[in-house]
Formats: structure tokens, C-alpha cells, sequence
């Protein structure tokens, strides 16, 4: 079968367009999550005068409803996707790699006969790593929007913005270390509970999977298996 130009494109600058479609995807989420809720704000204040807004009590309730918005549109986009055909394929590869990495860690053989028994829902998906993302996002901006107010007086938008972009890289570091924390921790009572939500938007992003999609996973996962036991641990 002739190959068209895109795909003889895409074959000769294959880690280029890997590299690029990262670069987007970060970008993409960094605006629907980050930047589109503090926009939001900023556009009702502009439509709704209010008194106080010097006030640090102010600064700290208007983070948090920023917050609320980013939830909402986190679980909301979740949802919408988890509902398109392509999507769901994807989400049942995510499932077998889930059941996968508890049968690996529960000591048993990888077969698929063995895997199957397993849960599609993980405490240290990245789903979860996404809504620490999100929870960490809230406590960093309103902490710190509250601190910045009284130097930086006067609310304006790219200002707001351009704060956020910096402090994305504390909130990931914060919230990666957060994951850590719950994976050592999450066979223990508090840390079920830590990892109630993370599992709960699970119901979004896994689907049980097909024998062949267990098989796929098997492969990926032993192809990972460190030589030296334990190099694994959390």
C-alpha cells in the first residue's frame, strides 16, 4: 500500500512530532486548567462591581471560587470524553494497565487469566496525580493571590496570568510529591481516604479492557520490570 506524504512526514520526524504533541498537549491543559478559570474570574469581575475587593478575606474566598471553577471544568471535560467512542477505547487500555500493575503488585504471574480478577481503578493513576494537580492549584493561588494583592494592587488579568504560568512548576513538583506520599501510604485507612477521589474520577477514565488489551499491557509491563527487585518501591 503507497504511503501518502503525511504519513512519509510523520515516519521520518517521528520523536519531532512526539516532542511537538507533548508541547501542545501541555499548553492545552495548562489553558483549560489553569489560565481559563482565572479568565472566567476576571471576566465577572468586570461585569459585577463589588465592594472590599482590597481586602485579603476578599483575594481568599474569589481563589477559591476560582478553584471551584477549575473542578468543575475538570470533571466536566472528563466526562464529555469518557463519552466519545475513541476515547473509550483509549480509557480501556488505561484499564488494562491498571489491573495489570496489581496483578505485578499483588506478586502473581502476568497471565491474562491472573490479571482479569483485578480492579481497573489505581491510587497512583494519573488521573489522581491530575486532581492533586487541581487541589494543590487552589491552596498555591489563593495563598499566594493573597500575599502578591497588597504589592501588586489592582487586579489585572495577564498579570494574574503570567503568576499562575510561574507557579505551575511548584504545583507540579508539590502534587507529585503528594502522589508519592499517598503511594506509600495508601493500604492504610487515611490513605484510602486521600485517595477516595482520585479513584472516584476513575469511573471516567478506566474501562475493563478485552483479553487482547490485557496481552498489550503485558507486554508494556514486563518490557519495564526493573532487573534488581525492589528498584520499583515507592
Amino acid at each position: 500500500m503507497k504511503k501518502n506524504r503525511l504519513d512519509g512526514f510523520l515516519e521520518r520526524h517521528e520523536k519531532g512530532v512526539l516532542v511537538a504533541t507533548a508541547g501542545v498537549s501541555v499548553l492545552f491543559s495548562v489553558a483549560l486548567f489553569i489560565l481559563l478559570p482565572r479568565w472566567l474570574i476576571d471576566l465577572v469581575r468586570g461585569l459585577i462591581p463589588f465592594d472590599n475587593t482590597d481586602t485579603i478575606g476578599f483575594q481568599l474566598v474569589e481563589n477559591l471560587f476560582e478553584g471551584a471553577v477549575r473542578i468543575a471544568i475538570f470533571i466536566t471535560y472528563l466526562a464529555l470524553t469518557s463519552r466519545m467512542k475513541e476515547i473509550q477505547r483509549v480509557w480501556m487500555y488505561h484499564g488494562a494497565e491498571h489491573k495489570t500493575i496489581r496483578c505485578y503488585e499483588a506478586g502473581e504471574p502476568l497471565t491474562v487469566e491472573n490479571i482479569r480478577k483485578y480492579s481497573t481503578r489505581h491510587p497512583r493513576c494519573g488521573t489522581a496525580f491530575l486532581f492533586i494537580v487541581v487541589l494543590v492549584s487552589i491552596l498555591t493561588f489563593s495563598v499566594v493571590g493573597a500575599l502578591l494583592h497588597p504589592v501588586l494592587g489592582e487586579n489585572i488579568w495577564w498579570l494574574n496570568s503570567l503568576i499562575r504560568l510561574a507557579l505551575v512548576p511548584l504545583v507540579g513538583g508539590i502534587s507529585y510529591e503528594l502522589l508519592r506520599f499517598t503511594g506509600k501510604i495508601d493500604h492504610t485507612a487515611f490513605g484510602r481516604v486521600l485517595t477516595k477521589p482520585g479513584m472516584w474520577l476513575q469511573r471516567f477514565t478506566t474501562r475493563e479492557p478485552d483479553d487482547s488489551m490485557l496481552e498489550v499491557a503485558i507486554a508494556a509491563m514486563k518490557a519495564v520490570i526493573p532487573e534488581r527487585e525492589g528498584e520499583d518501591n515507592w
